[in-house]
């Protein structure tokens, strides 16, 4: 199986501990003895702290990204170091050497890619181009709930939805000021359109991704319901049979 792992810059580097990256490495070459496996390091609070100090001396917003982009990739160089010779030797800066660099059968370890985009979107474009049978995003939280459960104890948690319904908390998490989104409307995108079978779940334990991988559920699973797929694909062909001038059941009106 490929899998892609998003790991947060928040569950990763919210204190740069030699503990943590030793941690994630053991469960990442326990993942790679039968899988291929990317990695994507968030930047985490010395990002956040860069990008800061960068925005009072007047840098742009692009440049902003650029200097979160070298903090993902110096957790990733860590991350690297601490898995020592079953990962690939350096963070690859595009999507292209990172799908070649796992040719050489090495877990491969990469920070942010380009300007605009999350280490969320970097992840799902990557399961994407590399066909990645499973994405796992390894975050603060434990999955993803109705709304923002540390600004709201009533929210409640899916334990499977579907990527448009990932959309529709996205979007509306990310209209509330100050509320944290499980994934970012990019990301959730590229997960929709491609059917990428994605878990979100706490990454404060590395133990977490085993399970996640070994099918024990402790996150939130988004995936296609079939049903909805079947009723999709019939719903286009009647369309279709309507538009050449033929009879449909539903009619043609729609």
């Amino acid at each position: 199986m490929k899998i892609v792992v998003s790991i947060g810059g928040s569950v990763l580097a919210r204190e740069l501990q030699p503990g943590k990256f030793a941690a994630y490495a053991e469960v990442i070459k326990e993942i790679g003895k039968d899988h291929t496996v990317f990695i994507v390091t968030g930047g985490g609070k010395a990002a956040r702290e860069y990008i800061k100090v960068a925005r009072d001396l007047g840098s742009d917003e692009t440049t902003c990204d650029l200097i979160g982009i070298e903090l993902t990739r110096l957790n990733a160089r860590l991350l690297i170091a601490a898995l020592g010779d079953a990962a690939y030797y350096e963070p690859p800066v595009n999507y292209k050497e990172a799908r070649n660099a796992s040719l050489t059968g090495k877990i491969v370890v990469l920070g942010g890619v380009t300007p605009g985009q999350t280490t969320d979107a970097v992840s799902a474009i990557l399961a994407e181009y590399t066909g990645a049978d499973l994405l796992i995003n390894a975050t603060s939280i434990d999955g993803v709930y109705t709304s923002d459960p540390k600004k709201n104890k009533d929210a409640r948690k899916f334990e499977t939805m579907t990527p448009h319904q990932l959309i529709e908390v996205v979007m509306r998490t990310e209209m509330v000021a100050g509320a944290n989104s499980p994934l970012d409307l990019l990301a959730a995108k590229i997960i929709e359109r491609s059917s990428i079978r994605t878990i979100v779940l706490n990454g404060e334990d590395p133990q977490n991704i085993i399970d996640a991988v070994n099918k024990r559920n402790n996150g939130t699973i988004i995936e296609n319901n079939r049903k909805d797929e079947q009723k999709s694909r019939k719903s286009g062909l009647e369309k279709d049979t309507c538009n050449l001038g033929y009879f449909s059941d539903i009619g043609c009106d729609n």
